[in-house]
């Protein structure tokens, strides 16, 4: 297994330019979930600590996918969760919210933070404080052009796009200045989970790549 540090995952959220968000899932589809979203293009994802077993799946998925696929933890919201996700083998943790002690622990590991932020003021805290990524939450919410203006100012900054993300916003928020997105959602469905029509979700994802790629291309 290829040992990432922090730098390196950045690297990675930003090439790969989509995180699927799995929330509330069990441990039993979840393998469904994750085949079907690699089958589509996406191999970066993140498991809600508002899930059961937040924890036991990051751990799962590490061991039973190695280098294919890269595990995060999102609705961290304290340092000791923190730890947690890092011991379960998170590459990346991501806050709703902004707290500097989060950022710290996962310093202390060379796991790759990623607060949330909405303003200016907390996306400036969060880099002096270490963080090299920010989730501007909610991003589909605020909207395209507010990313734009918060990015003018604080170009050193790399931001990721997360909160009502969708196959239709997906597209502006890029071109924004959003160097990635976390979709929940409107890629890994509660329902299309439930109808086990995991087919779909590979469908989703495929378009949200093709969606990355050509922006890509004209940047």
């Amino acid at each position: 297994m290829i040992i990432m540090n922090d730098i390196e995952v950045l690297q990675k959220i930003k090439a790969e330019g989509i995180c699927a968000i799995i929330r509330g899932q069990t441990l039993d589809s979840l393998y469904n979930i994750v085949d079907a979203l690699i089958s589509g293009g996406i191999r970066i994802v993140e498991i809600t600590f508002d899930t059961n077993n937040a924890d036991d799946m990051i751990g799962e998925l590490t061991k039973y996918y190695k280098d294919d696929v890269l595990v995060g933890a999102g609705t961290v919201i304290d340092s000791e969760t923190a730890r947690t996700a890092i011991l379960a083998g998170a590459k990346f943790v991501l806050s709703p919210t902004l707290n500097v002690n989060v950022i710290k622990m996962c310093k202390r590991y060379s796991v790759l933070a990623v607060p949330g932020v909405t303003t200016a003021t907390e996306a400036l805290t969060a880099w002096e404080n270490g963080a090299q990524l920010v989730k501007i939450f909610p991003a589909g919410v605020l909207g395209p052009n507010y990313i734009k203006q918060i990015k003018g100012p604080l170009s050193q900054i790399e931001m990721m796009a997360v909160g009502s993300v969708d196959l239709e916003n997906f597209k502006q928020l890029i071109n924004a200045g959003a160097c990635a997105a976390g979709i929940g959602g409107e890629l890994v469905s509660s329902n299309l989970v439930k109808e086990c029509n995991f087919s779909e979700i590979t469908r989703r994802a495929k378009l949200l790549k093709n969606y990355f790629k050509e922006i890509k291309e004209v940047m």
